[in-house]
């Protein structure tokens, strides 16, 4: 019983973060027809206006909005690429922040992008051990040996998101040593800039939401393995 009341905590930890920035971006979502345009034309223009060359705006998938600095593209949801709302115009100049940091050559930015793919591959290395080790436990008997494959596993996927955790300050100077400069120029009103304050910590938030995610991951394969 106290085994399923921690699991119950970690999911409730894990979640909170992703309820809370949901709520927000729905909260703050409503056309506002005196934006001067949309997540996707905003977004646009400041490319153009901050003269970052060969950085091309897409419609994404729902919540999957991003920067790829392999690609040179800002990704939007359709909502935020075609909405004018103050969450739409807010998280695009949230992921243009990406794209600037991309363009000044800011270690932060490629240190992050190294260690995004770092934690890919160490969540799927985690996730592969952490299957094998049943096998490798009715092989070898032997204890110590399922103990070292779950270590193992464990480590990995716990790595994984203590590295999304780690590039949380890059988020955060998208938001506010990028965007929010850059809104309170006259692209939102004043009495709007407390709310976009908020979208913009939301932003910068979901990157712990997903390191969250891997940490409920772990927690997934221990009350597996329990039975």
């Amino acid at each position: 019983m106290p085994f399923l009341i921690l699991i119950a905590l970690v999911a409730m930890i894990v979640f909170l973060p992703q309820w809370w920035a949901k709520s927000v971006f729905a909260k703050h979502s409503t056309i506002q027809d005196h934006l001067q345009g949309t997540g996707g034309e905003l977004a646009e223009h400041l490319i153009e206006r901050f003269e970052i060359d060969g950085v091309k705006v897409e419609e994404t998938t729902e919540g999957n909005d991003h920067y790829d600095p392999e690609s040179k593209t800002v990704r939007l949801s359709p909502k935020n690429y075609h909405d004018k709302s103050l969450t739409a115009v807010a998280v695009a100049t949230h992921e243009v922040g990406h794209a600037i940091q991309h363009h000044n050559n800011e270690a932060k930015l490629a240190l992050r992008s190294r260690l995004v793919k770092v934690s890919v591959k160490l969540e799927k290395f985690g996730s592969i051990i952490m299957m094998v080790m049943p096998v490798v436990l009715v092989l070898t008997r032997s204890p110590a040996a399922g103990f070292l494959f779950f270590a193992t596993g464990f480590l990995t996927i716990a790595g994984s998101a203590v590295i999304h955790l780690i590039t949380l300050p890059v988020e955060w100077d998208a938001s506010f040593g990028k965007a929010l400069p850059i809104l309170k120029e006259g692209y939102v009103h004043k009495d709007e800039i407390q709310a976009v304050d908020q979208i913009l910590k939301a932003a910068a938030l979901t990157y712990v939401a997903a390191s969250l995610m891997g940490i409920l991951n772990v927690w997934r394969w221990i009350a597996l393995l329990r039975r």
